[in-house]
């Protein structure tokens, strides 16, 4: 599923995002940047351990939820790896859209101040930490569409999602959002 906002592409893909070919892979990295399972797990596993190497040397303390840094990217094809830590689920009522919302920009912003032209997400939050697939869709679709209305760039956001179930949540949430029925 493609969508032009302005000059720029917002594309919702089924994938591996170690195997994207873009400029940056965003990394659903833990608040202490420490690797672990799923999307962070796999991109350590691929990139290789000088990631981990950078991100200690760079990052000592880490990054705290609702941010996101930036490294090498290894031994990946992506030039560089955005390490954004979303927040657990814990029912809704404890910022968790506000914190995912930042992520996003952040990562967003990190690309623009690097270079990067082209960026690749997971659906941040949505795996381990247990946001609704169905938020978290339209959290990461609503700020990536008002950060590329706002900014002109990057000239393409891909949303690389791991299977058909979650993929299917983040297609509903762009089509809510492109038709203007965004139920919130």
């Amino acid at each position: 599923m493609q969508i032009n906002i302005g000059s720029c592409q917002l594309e919702l893909v089924i994938g591996d995002i170690t195997n994207q070919k873009v400029d940056a892979i965003v990394n659903a990295a833990n608040s202490r940047l420490a690797g672990g399972g799923g999307v962070d797990g796999a991109i350590h596993c691929h990139g290789g351990r000088d990631i981990m190497a950078e991100t200690n040397r760079k990052y000592p303390d880490g990054c705290p939820t609702g941010s996101a840094v930036i490294s090498d990217a290894g031994n990946l094809a992506a030039k560089h790896v955005i390490h954004a830590v979303g927040p657990v689920w814990r029912g809704g009522d404890h910022d968790e859209a506000g914190l995912l919302t930042s992520a996003y920009r952040k990562s967003l912003q990190l690309a623009i101040e690097n270079g990067c032209e082209q960026i690749a997400f997971p659906a941040l939050s949505a795996g381990a930490y247990g946001y609704p697939l169905d938020q978290a869709g339209r959290v990461a679709l609503e700020t990536a569409t008002a950060f590329l209305r706002e900014n002109g760039r990057p000239s393409v956001v891909r949303f690389v999602l791991f299977n058909q179930d979650t993929f299917d949540a983040f297609a509903a949430a762009a089509t809510e959002i492109a038709t203007g029925n965004v139920k919130m």
